[in-house]
């Protein structure tokens, strides 16, 4: 176990009791200090990140503790990033809850040190983590924003519930700045899984082999292919881009764990604990 983490999780899960308080009580100090707990987490979580890196001489992603342990920096990152560019408040209460639980899982999860392999040190390998990283917080903010989309059109067709609809976001911004994750987050799977090919190649010698990480992947880059052709073809927006957002990162999902859980394939190394 890795206890330096503590004081990232401790500080995450600050920053989600403010952006909690926030979407109750509306004061923007505590979006303030949610956001500045949040960035002094993710520095501690750099640290550390780059104390494993300098350590081993490869990127953490030798079990699924380092696994958890960099996705949750990256989905940080991208957080902060594009909460910056978006100046979308209420983005903190899906996403520093969930930066926070994959901090608390890759916590729980033994840091066990297996053998560096020379595979592992391909730069390949490096850009297609990342870039697979990177677009899996996209799309978890995409997901995110679907989710508050649904709901504050729920809220204004009822017109009895005002809780939320006081509190997030125009159904527009709520509707655009989804695309806007989505569009993101659709480049850098792209990248990740090409890079990913080439990956393969060098070590495997074949760019595809059906492995069920593969396949899912291909699934998951279908359905957000899906969702970008009908926003830009048949203008699709609303209610139906958000529903596709969020089965998209349920496949997502099931993609980064339950395919290393439920199915055997090439990706079992990075997930072993």
């Amino acid at each position: 176990m890795s206890y330096w983490l503590i004081p990232a999780i401790g500080l995450y899960l600050a920053s989600s009791a403010c952006y909690g308080a926030y979407l109750f009580i509306q004061k923007d100090s505590f979006q303030r200090a949610g956001f500045a707990l949040v960035l002094f987490g993710f520095a501690v979580h750099t640290t550390i990140i780059a104390s494993k890196t300098l350590y081993s001489g490869v990127i953490p992603v030798q079990n699924l503790h380092e696994t958890l342990l960099l996705a949750a920096w990256v989905f940080a990152a991208v957080f902060l990033a594009l909460k910056q560019h978006t100046g979308l408040k209420i983005m903190g209460v899906f996403a520093v809850p969930l930066i926070t639980l994959l901090s608390a899982a890759a916590f729980t999860v033994p840091d066990q040190v297996f053998p560096i392999e020379t595979a592992l040190t391909s730069i390949w390998l490096v850009v297609h983590v990342l870039m697979i990283f990177i677009g899996m917080a996209s799309m978890s903010l995409a997901a995110g924003t679907g989710i508050l989309y649904l709901i504050q059109k729920r809220n204004i067709k009822s017109k009895k519930h005002r809780f939320f609809f006081k509190r997030l976001p125009s159904l527009e911004l709520l509707d655009n700045t989804g695309y806007t994750f989505v569009v993101l987050g659709f480049s850098a799977l792209t990248i990740g899984l090409i890079t990913g090919f080439v990956y393969a190649q060098s070590v495997w010698g074949r760019f595809w082999s059906w492995d069920p990480k593969e396949i899912w992947s291909a699934i998951t880059w279908l359905i957000y292919a899906a969702l970008l052709h009908e926003r830009l073809v048949s203008r699709w927006r609303g209610n139906r881009a958000a529903i596709l957002a969020i089965i998209g990162f349920a496949a997502m999902l099931f993609t980064f764990l339950g395919v290393n859980f439920l199915l055997e394939g090439h990706h079992d190394e990075f997930t072993r604990w």
